[in-house]
Order: structure tokens, then sequence, then C-alpha cells
């Protein structure tokens, strides 16, 4: 068992993009595939509901409307309607957005952060290295990083708690939580983001600086989201890294191809455990189908 307590996990999507399938899987076929742009609402027994990230809201076409943002949408088409937003996620499962107390970043593409500010009361939690990548950054070079600065609420630093206390760390988990790290996990360190071993965090950066995984379980199965360190289920239980092309776009494609490495080593060594990537149609057809909890 990876975490302590359990929770109740939706997993769903707000909209979707298109990408020719062998740039996100080598050797994968030309024709345009879609990604959806998954989240996942967490129900938590303390703190109830908790998103991670928000998927796209129709905020992206407005901040991408004009240049040099617009570079953003027409390389990466963008299909969204409203009632494929988060919120109206949240509304078929009985929740408002004010009801959501976290939103957990993974990291700061714009198809990740898009639905911030439909979240007026949450607090975010994110890898401080994560925001520091981008936030001060010039216009090309933050589309260039996937980052719209226009996607944030403007009282984002006042709401944020970044995950720097020391203490989060697997080293201390034995002493706050008697969890120790199973033998055959391939990361050394993972931050306790609520400090009762509920919500482990996992550095898994290459595609972006600072990206952060999740690994959570509900009753009945154990799961880790793992953001974008893959674009598909395929991807690491056929061991089969994106074209060189995609380097582009990340952050640092050693930093990757190792956390690749880890993820293909965790499926072979938890094969129960479900892994979910965020673009991941597989993923969300078998288990956050209409939003019904797993």
């Amino acid at each position: 068992m990876l975490t302590t307590k359990p929770v109740k996990l939706y997993l769903g999507a707000a909209g979707f993009c298109t990408h020719p399938e062998f740039l996100t899987l080598r050797g994968g076929s030309f024709r345009p595939v879609h990604f959806p742009a998954g989240f996942a609402c967490i129900l938590h027994p303390d703190h109830g509901p908790i998103l991670l990230d928000t998927g796209y809201s129709s905020r992206f076409f407005e901040e991408t409307a004009r240049l040099p943002n617009a570079l953003y949408r027409h390389i990466t088409p963008v299909v969204f309607r409203e009632e494929d937003s988060a919120v109206y996620f949240l509304k078929r499962n009985g929740l408002v957005p004010s009801d959501v107390r976290y939103v957990i970043l993974s990291h700061f593409h714009g198809d990740h952060i898009a639905g911030a500010k439909d979240f007026p009361e949450a607090r975010f939690i994110y890898l401080p290295r994560a925001y520091d990548a981008v936030r001060s950054l010039g216009s090309i070079a933050a589309v260039k990083a996937g980052f719209l600065a226009g996607l944030l609420p403007d009282d984002f630093i006042q709401r944020s708690l970044p995950v720097n206390d020391p203490a989060k760390r697997w080293t201390d988990m034995r002493k706050t939580t008697g969890i120790e790290a199973p033998a055959g996990f391939p990361w050394e360190e993972v931050y306790d983001l609520f400090g009762d071993g509920s919500l482990l965090g996992v550095d898994v950066s290459g595609h972006a600086e600072g990206m952060m995984g999740l690994l959570l379980r509900t009753e009945q199965h154990e799961y880790f989201l793992c953001a974008d360190a893959v674009w598909s289920s395929r991807a690491f239980r056929e061991q089969r890294r994106p074209h060189a092309l995609a380097g582009i776009i990340m952050s640092d494609r050693q930093e990757y191809r190792q956390n690749f490495d880890k993820l293909v080593h965790l499926h072979q060594q938890f094969p129960a455990l479900r892994i979910v990537p965020s673009h991941c149609q597989e993923a969300l057809n078998a288990w956050g189908t209409g939003g019904t909890e797993r």
C-alpha cells in the first residue's frame, strides 16, 4: 500500500487538443489523435473536494486571441465546449466551484491551468520550481513554454501554498505516518501534501520543470496520476518514448527520459497500480467515464 487514507476519485477532461500520434509515441501514425485535457476531482475525507489541474476553459481562447499567444492556439488546435468544463463536471456530481478548497497544479501549461479562475475559494498547491520556471518569462518564451499568465487569478501568489517544506518528503514519512518507501519504488522523494499520507506528490519533471504527479488510493484501487510524464498508457506499457521532435517543447530531455524509465519500472513493479496520464483517452475511458467515482 503506497498511501494511508483512502479518498474518492473522479476523472474527467475539459476539452481536448489534437496532435499527430507519431509525435507522442515513437512509431505512431501521422493521423491526428485527440488528447483530452484531463483533470481529477478528489474527495478527501477531511479536506473536501480537491482538484488536480483544471483542463481547458473558454479563457484559453480569450488569452490566445492575439499574437504572440495565438501561436499556442494554432500549433495546438483545441476543441472545447462549456459543458466540458471542470465547473460543469463538478455540478453533475453535486458540487459548486466554491466547494473546492484546493487546486493542485501538476505544472503550468495552459491546458492544465485554464480553469484556475473558476475556483475563487481555492488555494493552489504546486512545486515552487514549476512556477519559478515560467513566472518571469517574456511573451515569446512563455508561449514556447506553454504558459499563459493571464489564465491565473490576479491573487494567485496570495492563494498559493507551494510545496517547499522539507519535512514533507519521503524520508520523513515514517515519522509522521508510518509509511516507508515500498521496495522497488523508483522515486526517492515523495511529498506528503497534507501531512496525512493520503496524497503524495512525485516530481516527474522533464516535460515541464517541476511537474508533479500524484499518488493516491480509493477503497478499491491505487492510482498514480502522472501528469504529462507520458501522453498515453501505451507509451509506458510498450516502452515507446515520443518522437525526438517532441523534445522541442520539453524543459529537459534528459530528465524526461529518466522519469519515463522510472514510470516503466513503476508499471513493471506495481502492475495493479492504475497509472493515469493527463492526456490518455484510454485511461479516461476505462476509469473516468461520466464522472463516476472509481
